[in-house]
């Protein structure tokens, strides 16, 4: 159904072929629906396993965009369809990064189905978080969960698994009333603040599903401005932790969001670091009195704070200050920070990739535990039982995860390199995939890297990269997990 509204959209701007392509293309999908739906329909029904719903997904970032390529390919008519296939595998792991380094070859109706695959892919991973991966301990849940990473607590997994449909269908009624409501509200903003129309529509998806897919290169080339760049951020919040916009996933025995852990260390990670860069100028300047240069000032702030929360949240928008942010700083390659926010990545169960703030969190407090033993060799932590389960078990998985991702992150550069793309390239090309953040690939490098000019094999594997970093390695490693097939 969602292949009808750029099909209109399409028709209504006098682009006939590509209104034709989503047409053709939305009606061959509902004939196949209905094909299967008559082919099951005479089976017993049979309830989906933890094992099936895991697999599912895993299918549907790599099997989906096959489907999802056409009438992008058809529609464009001037590239191939691994190209095609490339895109919407990006879009739909809300990787964001994308073939066409001109705007201007793609229709607008091009660029809205772009954002509307991302952003049904965000809605998807916000399901996915709540409905399959968090009864199997996956995604960041087993940093806080008393059962193993790919097995659930038994204790409710007897009713649980036996309802995992209705646990899903339910898990979507909640959630996409919210996730629309923000992206409705967000797009009213955007409009209000000087966007065109369809600009504030699809920045308005990417910020919520954190793809960071622009039709106009970037929000630092839409109308809205500096008041366009305070709401995203705003909004970009979101992204930082699930208590942000539920209560179902708390992971701090204190309710509230002040308290929430994943909450503080991504705010201080968005304040500190911006202050970082901006202090040895900053101080510079008031010792030579330079003190006429205090607009230009706050607004390099700006535009480190905004870039940070932006790639923090694995969303990859560049403020439109960000090059005064970089002038500011005195830094060679700052390419390199926005590398390591986007490793770091946003809160468990939301739209962000990355390693997950909640994981850095437990590592962290395990090296503080270690730290005060060094010191006083006898002393017992005073703590929660739950903050002493993140402190040892879960540091220690989280332990395992990050190290599952330098070597997935080693891996795929190695291959890069095999494949004949260059080291530095073949890195900032890992870490955009492995982390979901597309755009770090046109500001991480000296220059920007030009996707379309790499080779078919290369494709392929940033495509199983974005699948790979989407769904993380333990979640690949629970489909091999011979208790979930017993169940």
């Amino acid at each position: 159904m969602a292949m009808f509204l750029p099909a209109l959209h399409a028709l209504v701007h006098d682009e006939h072929t590509v209104s034709r392509s989503f047409a053709y293309s939305g009606l061959l999908g509902l004939a196949l629906v209905g094909l299967i739906g008559l082919a099951l329909g005479g089976n017993p029904r049979r309830e989906a396993s933890d094992l099936n719903n895991l697999l599912s997904l895993c299918l549907a970032f790599a099997a989906l965009p096959l489907f999802l390529a056409i009438p992008f390919y058809e529609g464009l008519r001037t590239t191939t369809f691994l190209n095609a296939y490339f895109e919407m595998v990006s879009s739909l792991t809300t990787t964001g990064a994308t073939l066409f380094d001109t705007p201007e070859r793609l229709v607008d109706s091009l660029h809205l189905w772009r954002g509307m695959v991302g952003w049904l892919g965000g809605l998807l991973m916000w399901i996915a978080a709540s409905a399959v991966l968090a009864p199997l301990n996956l995604g960041g849940f087993e940093v806080t969960a008393s059962a193993e990473p790919g097995q659930g607590d038994m204790r409710l997994d007897r009713f649980e698994r036996a309802n995992t449909g209705r646990r899903v269908a339910q898990t979507a009624f909640a959630l996409a009333p919210i996730y629309a409501a923000l992206t409705g509200a967000l797009w009213l903003f955007l409009v209000v603040g000087g966007d065109r129309p369809l600009v504030a529509f699809v920045h308005a998806m990417s910020t919520m599903a954190t793809s960071g897919i622009s039709p106009v290169g970037g929000v630092q080339n839409a109308g809205s401005g500096i008041g366009g760049e305070i709401v995203i951020f705003f909004f970009m919040t979101f992204a930082l932790s699930r208590l942000t916009f539920s209560s179902d996933t708390i992971t701090t025995a204190r309710p509230g969001l002040h308290n929430d852990p994943e909450f503080r260390l991504g705010m201080l990670l968005v304040l500190g670091v911006p202050l970082l860069l901006f202090l040895r100028h900053w101080v510079g300047a008031y010792d030579v009195e330079q003190l006429e240069e205090i607009p230009s000032a706050f607004a390099a702030l700006w535009g480190g704070v905004f870039s940070v929360l932006s790639f923090l949240s694995t969303t990859g928008f560049e403020s439109a200050y960000w090059d005064a942010a970089q002038g500011w700083s005195g830094l060679g390659t700052p390419g390199m920070i926005l590398m390591g926010l986007s490793l770091v990545g946003g809160g468990v169960a939301t739209t962000a990739g990355g390693v997950k703030l909640l994981r850095v969190y437990a590592l962290y407090l395990n090296g503080q535990r270690e730290m005060e033993r060094l010191v006083h060799p006898s002393s017992v932590g005073r703590a929660s039982a739950g903050s002493r389960r993140m402190r040892r078990q879960g540091a220690f998985v989280a332990w395992i995860f990050f190290m599952l991702f330098a070597l997935s992150l080693a891996l795929i550069t190695v291959i890069l390199t095999a494949l004949g793309i260059k080291f530095e390239p073949a890195i900032i090309l890992s870490i955009a995939t492995l982390s979901t953040t597309g755009p770090l690939t046109q500001v991480a490098g000296e220059a920007p890297i030009v996707l379309n000019q790499i080779g078919a094999w290369a494709k392929l594997v940033l495509c199983a990269a974005m699948v790979l970093g989407r769904l993380e390695t333990l979640a690949i490693i629970a489909l091999f997990n011979p208790a979930l097939w017993r169940d």
